[in-house]
């Protein structure tokens, strides 16, 4: 074996030790390429770390979309903001930046079921994600049972560490079903303790003077809504839901003798 050949071998023992796996795969690629373009040394490395990295990259990307446990894979091209004027499509976008997670300001989507709540939240969540966010979506009656059954395991401490932990924490549908007392607290320690710490995009179909009826406790709905408004962006939806728009649609062009 040559010495040329020798080292080469040496190179790629190296990475593979030090787990640069991309790197030492792609070697004889780049070792052509710079040598047909005649790269430098520094030229060459750089080419080669740029392989590593983009790999990197896209396996802790792939990394926290799993953690994310999105429902959907909604993202914010997929939103009609046409079909829903009540939202301010800038602003969205303003929010698919990320800047508001900077301060753990809160966005609050409020409106009536099928309006897009849902989408919109899980589309800045990706958003999140590609922004190398550490984000995770539920929803309230999912969170409020993790919570139950970690009271009963005596795991409270770890699970308010969880939920605590990710950058940007979704919790969805609050309000669909009523909350007693303990789940209640359950999501105000949740709140509380990203309050300042973290943001929260939180979806509801009940207006804040109605979130007393939610908890049957209008104090604790009280001390919840004073730490998410403190930095909050609040979206007030009205309109159609898409759903029923839909319906009405593929009812229309039966009715008209048009396939549906």
């Amino acid at each position: 074996m040559s010495r040329t050949e020798t080292i080469y071998q040496q190179v790629r023992s190296h990475l593979a030790y030090l787990k640069l796996t991309a790197a030492a795969e792609a070697l004889p690629t780049e070792l052509d390429a710079a040598a047909k373009s005649k790269l430098s040394h520094t030229e060459f490395l750089a080419r080669l770390l740029d392989v590593e990295v983009d790999a990197t990259e896209a396996r802790r990307h792939a990394g926290r979309l799993r953690f994310a446990n999105f429902p959907a894979p909604w993202r914010l091209e997929d939103f009609d903001f046409e079909a829903q004027p009540s939202v301010d499509a800038a602003l969205i976008r303003d929010l698919a930046t990320c800047r508001y997670a900077d301060d753990a300001t809160n966005v609050l989507f409020i409106g009536p079921p099928g309006v897009g709540k849902t989408m919109l939240a899980i589309a800045l969540g990706h958003a999140a994600v590609d922004a190398g966010l550490r984000t995770y979506y539920c929803t309230a009656a999912d969170l409020a049972a993790r919570c139950r059954k970690a009271a009963v395991e005596g795991r409270w401490a770890n699970t308010m560490r969880f939920f605590k932990g990710p950058s940007v924490l979704i919790v969805d549908e609050l309000g669909y079903l009523p909350m007693p007392a303990e789940d209640a607290n359950a999501l105000f320690q949740v709140i509380s303790q990203r309050y300042l710490n973290g943001s929260i995009i939180l979806t509801t179909n009940r207006g804040v003077a109605s979130w007393g009826d939610i908890f049957d406790d209008t104090t604790i709905a009280a001390a919840m809504l004073d730490r998410l408004l403190h930095r909050s962006v609040v979206f007030n939806i009205t309109g159609d839901s898409y759903r029923m728009r839909a319906h009405r649609a593929r009812a229309r062009k039966l009715t008209e003798g048009g396939p549906a």
